[in-house]
């Protein structure tokens, strides 16, 4: 199968409405989609990616009001948050009804859905006469792809088509909320930053696991990792000729290491602009021949948690099965 990269949308609505896979844009990474009504496609999300069957997808619905009609009921907060930040970078958890499949949820009486802030993407998806279930475009546990090139590079004769949207504007995945007894609770910090949620909902819980068994998309704790390793947060080159070092900060740049070497996320100390960037830093880096790859810690606020988080799993070193 060779993969076609393009921008017609009657190319994407026939290849998914015959239960075929595309790889869709959205603001935050590519994602690779199927019919999420239709459960032998969306097996295939998990062939193609190598992706583990208890590992939930998100639904990717083309409007707040479509919501409605995936869900039992939709909570006060739930609703606050999606007429705040939806479309955009947020993720639900709310317990589904019959029309989505197990298999989407991994067997989970919930489900995760967001709407998209892409206008491509919400073309088609007003076209589609169902959401569209879509985790990152990549093989599991990689970098998450931020441009049409990085799933071409990755997924190129696995699927048929690539929707090309551009390089995604938050290139970090979406916050996901979701509620523990009775209250709302932030599960993955992403593109949605935890003051804004608070502003909203008031100050809610952060419960950030990583385990081997997730709940919620994007919680396993080795995952959006490079190939090579990653230190983060303790910039010690101690052992390693500058040669061998690649460096992902916020700001600096350090002296001795080639800055060929080097990628600097935001001279302004953007973090919005250090979150589009750091997916792609990885990638830049990985294809390089370096021993190590050493990331700043950033700072704890807005976007720089979920940027923190990303890099603190990309570190985490793989259990042996």
């Amino acid at each position: 199968m060779q993969t076609t990269v393009g921008k017609d949308i009657g190319i994407a609505k026939q290849l998914l409405e015959s239960g075929e896979l595309v790889a869709i844009p959205t603001e935050t990474v590519y994602g690779l989609a199927a019919n999420a009504f239709d459960a032998r496609a969306v097996a295939k999300i998990f062939e193609v990616k190598n992706r583990p069957r208890f590992d939930p997808l998100i639904l990717h619905a083309k409007s707040v009001d479509a919501i409605k009609e995936y869900v039992i009921e939709i909570p006060e907060w739930a609703r606050k948050l999606s007429e705040a930040f939806m479309p955009g970078p947020m993720t639900i958890v709310l317990a589904k009804n019959e029309m989505i499949p197990d298999i989407v949820t991994s067997g989970l009486d919930t489900v995760g859905i967001r709407v998209p802030h892409h206008q491509l993407l919400l073309e088609l998806l007003r076209q589609l006469d169902f959401p569209l279930a879509a985790p990152s475009a990549n093989p599991f546990g990689y970098v998450s792809p931020t441009n049409s090139q990085h799933v071409y590079d990755q997924l190129n004769q696995k699927i048929p088509y690539i929707l090309d949207g551009g390089v995604c504007s938050i290139g970090i995945e979406s916050t996901i909320v979701g509620e523990s007894d009775g209250k709302p609770v932030i599960l993955r910090l992403g593109g949605t930053a935890v003051e804004d949620i608070w502003r909203v909902i008031g100050e809610c819980d952060i419960e950030i696991h990583s385990t081997s068994n997730p709940i919620n998309p994007g919680k396993l704790e080795h995952h959006y990792a490079p190939n090579h390793r990653l230190i983060f947060g303790t910039m010690d080159f101690e052992g390693y000729s500058p040669s061998e070092i690649g460096i992902i900060s916020f700001q600096k740049e350090y002296p001795g290491i080639p800055r060929e070497h080097q990628i600097t996320l935001s001279p302004t100390g953007d973090l919005k602009e250090a979150a589009q960037k750091i997916f792609s830093a990885m990638r830049i880096l990985d294809a390089m021949n370096l021993a190590v790859i050493f990331a700043e810690h950033f700072p704890d606020i807005g976007l720089g948690r979920a940027i923190n988080d990303r890099l603190k799993r990309a570190a985490a070193v793989k259990s042996e099965a």
